[in-house]
């Protein structure tokens, strides 16, 4: 974990379940840590590019970069997700870049804690080259990595570096969401 990003908060919304956004950049681990972690935690996982609006896969796959206009509807609709899930918790992966994308959703659900995963560009960009099926061009990850803001100290969460194993990963991920 990377001391000073954000802070460790509880992961509980006043029922006690957890709502965390595993966040970061394509090729981060977000699927991979969010299902591990949901599945840790005992509580639904979600893909946020699922609920993403047909308009925006499109463009993703033109290889044109969202922009914050297109994003907007996109960042409600997984802040409505995660408060559909208050009374199970949810685990949900998001990139989540920015400061103002985590605040839109945030505001649709206050309790969401972020677990913000983070990498070099060449451990990152490798892991793209290696996947298969998936609509995020390896060539967008120069306008990520430029657009992705840390958690702040005043966020509920904590980034996590992801050059350690899966199971290292997914054990600083409980530590943000269930601290000691």
């Amino acid at each position: 974990m990377h001391e000073g990003s954000g802070h460790q908060g509880s992961g509980h919304d006043a029922s006690g379940h957890e709502l965390v956004v595993v966040g970061g950049v394509s090729g981060s681990g977000k699927s991979t840590i969010g299902a591990l972690l949901a599945q840790r935690l005992e509580v639904p996982f979600i893909d946020a590019d699922s609920l993403h609006p047909e308009a925006n896969v499109t463009k993703m796959a033109a290889g044109l970069p969202l922009t914050d206009i297109d994003r907007a509807p996109w960042l409600v609709r997984i802040g409505e997700v995660l408060s559909e899930h208050d009374r199970s918790g949810l685990v949900l992966a998001c990139s989540a870049l920015k400061r103002s994308y985590r605040d839109t959703i945030r505001t649709v659900e206050p309790s969401t804690v972020f677990v913000t995963l983070s990498g070099s560009h060449e451990l990152i960009a490798a892991r793209l080259a290696a996947r298969h099926g998936h609509f995020m061009p390896a060539a967008l990850l120069d306008s990520q990595l430029a657009a992705f803001e840390p958690l702040d100290d005043d966020e509920a969460g904590e980034d996590v570096d992801v050059a350690a194993n899966v199971d290292d990963i997914v054990a600083a991920a409980m530590r943000v969401v269930r601290p000691a």
